[in-house]
């Protein structure tokens, strides 16, 4: 989410840290930050606002808060006009539960026009062009608290009442973008209400979605209804994937908003328009048909120290609790319970249900860099598996001899064993290793180059399965046949069961992963004629100067021969060429390699063979 640092810096009396240093802490204590950028005479987050804390903080209120607990700056509270209201006419009727809220009031004679600087500043800052005061209005709001807004020309309406119901099959609604939807009986749609008009009851927009054009503001606008609503995070994310449609608003319902921000967001939006456009504000009509429940989470300070592994104090995590908002207590348990809270979730934190919700909440104010790195004691009590034992004693001795570990399919076309729910061609378990390494071994002398050896070695440890036995079998190639026996034959030079444990405890050095690439490699071998053995150092130099990021490897010498007659040397040297992204052309390669050539023969006695 786009994020202003002007537009913060409204929601505090204190002169906000720099923006250098927010970007910092939010890091480390909130959300990653993808970019920094400047916009005129501000500075604009990108902020990865992630999908469990998006219902309160894909909004500059929800990062101000943020930025508030970190920094340990209050929030500066606003107040809205008291505006006096009128009787309304305005009726609505929520005919399906997926509406779980649905605020609407309506002005009159408001002045539709051109927005003022600020508001213009604010919005361009987020990427958003500004289009007239309503339109401009409704999205800043969105973009302050993170409740969408919709705004109906009235005039336009077929009567003063506002159905939220299910689409008909078949039911048209062309939207503000001058899409044409089909709409079906699952998507809840804003409607009109019925007078007896041939256009009565017509859909207005696509609830939680998109508004439509049939009432939609324009530069003749007079009369406004404000929609200020809540609908089911499911359907509201089904519904936008089923007819293509993404937008600010789908993004904040898909990820479920409280209810409870609707009232503050027509408080908001009321007063801006009444400054900015005017009008005669009209009172609010509110179905709210179940209100949520406001819950207690119990925590104490054995359980969040224990939980994180640190010693905080009562002080400590008292403080975290102010910073954050919450309102709490401390409950007297007796010996039993000592520094046992009671916190009152906040309504709009969705994402608080227990107590390990609050440690989070914790950690991440006081910061990760408290918790140190220590892994616990870990006592060996238990029985010795011998036969596990035996595998990791049979695999380090292969691994020292240099051999390569492989996985070869358990599933063969003949064996003693069939399975029934299998492949036709692979219906059988394997009755030896041998077969599968066979194959394995022809495919790793492919990649010999690639591997930078002259010699593949490989081994498996594997069960092979025969008729009313199973057994655990070693397999390895010994230059050009494959050997293969029982572990227990293997391992019959093993002394004891702990041997293999305790060897591996002290370490078999450590082993770095890096993944292949899916791409195949192109390999080129140079060889070049010196005056001086020496130079081999300084050849391998040019080649890996001259080449590019896909030279993989470092080029390693396969051969080398000495002329008996005039003392020079020959060094032959293998590069290997890939690409994570693609497949490598052998055009580009021979470029590469015609470039290396050239400054091979740059110098004075080198010759390329």
């Amino acid at each position: 989410m786009k994020t202003s640092y002007n537009w913060l810096q409204n929601y505090f009396t204190e002169k906000l840290p720099s923006p250098e240093k927010i970007s910092e802490a939010i890091t480390f204590h909130s959300f990653e930050i993808e970019e920094i950028f400047k916009v005129e005479n501000d500075i604009v987050f990108d902020i990865k606002v992630l999908p469990d804390r998006a219902h309160d903080c894909l909004s500059h209120w929800g990062i101000a808060k943020e930025i508030s607990a970190i920094f340990g700056l209050k929030v500066k509270e606003r107040e809205f006009k008291k505006i006096q209201s009128k009787s309304t006419e305005l009726k609505i009727e929520i005919q399906d539960e997926k509406c779980l809220r649905y605020m609407g009031r309506i002005v009159r004679n408001v002045k539709v026009g051109v927005s003022p600087d600020w508001l213009k500043e604010r919005l361009e800052s987020i990427g958003q062009k500004s289009i007239n005061n309503l339109v401009d209005i409704a999205n800043f709001v969105m973009f302050d608290l993170g409740q969408p807004i919709h705004v109906f020309d009235l005039d336009k309406l077929t009567s003063s009442k506002i159905f939220i119901r299910n689409a008909k099959n078949n039911e048209k609604l062309t939207t503000l973008d001058k899409k044409n939807i089909e709409l079906d009986e699952s998507i809840l749609i804003i409607a009109d209400g019925s007078t007896g008009s041939p256009q009565a009851n017509e859909a207005l927009a696509i609830a939680g979605i998109k508004g439509g054009t049939k009432a939609e503001v324009d530069n003749n606008t007079k009369n406004i209804v404000i929609e200020v609503a809540n609908f089911n995070p499911t359907t509201t994310r089904k519904t936008a994937k089923k007819i293509g449609i993404l937008t600010d608003a789908v993004k904040r319902y898909e990820n479920e908003i409280s209810p409870e921000l609707c009232a503050k967001t027509m408080d908001e939006i009321t007063s801006l328009i009444f400054d900015l456009a005017q009008g005669e504000v009209e009172e609010i009509i509110d179905i709210y048909p179940i209100k949520p429940v406001q819950n207690n989470v119990f925590v104490t300070l054995d359980y969040i120290n224990k939980r994180l592994g640190t010693s905080f104090t009562k002080e400590e995590i008292e403080n975290v609790f102010e910073r954050l908002g919450f309102e709490y207590e401390e409950e007297d348990e007796g010996s039993t319970h000592t520094d046992r809270f009671k916190i009152l979730v906040p309504l709009l934190r969705l994402d608080i249900t227990g107590s390990h919700d609050l440690v989070e909440d914790i950690i991440k104010i006081l910061g990760y860099e408290k918790i140190k790195g220590e892994l616990p004691e870990i006592q060996l009590n238990t029985k010795i598996n011998e036969t596990f034992s035996k595998i990791l004693w049979a695999r380090n001795k292969l691994l020292n001899d240099g051999y390569s570990e492989v996985m070869t399919y358990v599933f063969r076309d003949k064996g003693e064993v069939e399975v029934l729910a299998s492949a036709s061609d692979k219906k059988f378990l394997r009755t030896n290793l041998t077969e599968g390494l066979e194959e394995s071994l022809k495919l790793n002398q492919i990649n010999a180059p690639l591997l930078e050896m002259s010699e593949i070695k490989i081994f498996e440890i594997g069960t092979v399965f025969l008729k009313g036995k199973e057994e655990m079998h070693v397999a390895f190639n010994d230059k050009k046949q494959i050997k293969e026996m029982t572990l227990e034959e293997f391992c019959k030079d093993m002394t004891s069961p702990l041997t293999p444990l305790l060897n591996n405890e002290k370490g078999m050095g450590k082993v770095v992963f890096k993944a292949w690439s899916m791409f195949p490699f192109i390999s080129r071998d140079i060889a070049v004629w010196v005056k001086d053995e020496g130079d081999k150092e300084e050849i391998k130099q040019i080649l890996k100067e001259n080449s590019t990021e896909l030279l993989i490897k470092e080029p390693y010498i396969f051969d080398s021969f000495t002329n008996p007659k005039d003392g020079r040397t020959s060094f032959a040297f293998r590069l290997v060429f890939q690409s994570y992204e693609r497949t490598l052309l052998d055009a580009e390669i021979n470029e590469i390699m015609t470039k290396i050539s050239n400054k091979i023969k740059e110098k004075n006695g080198w010759q390329v063979r």
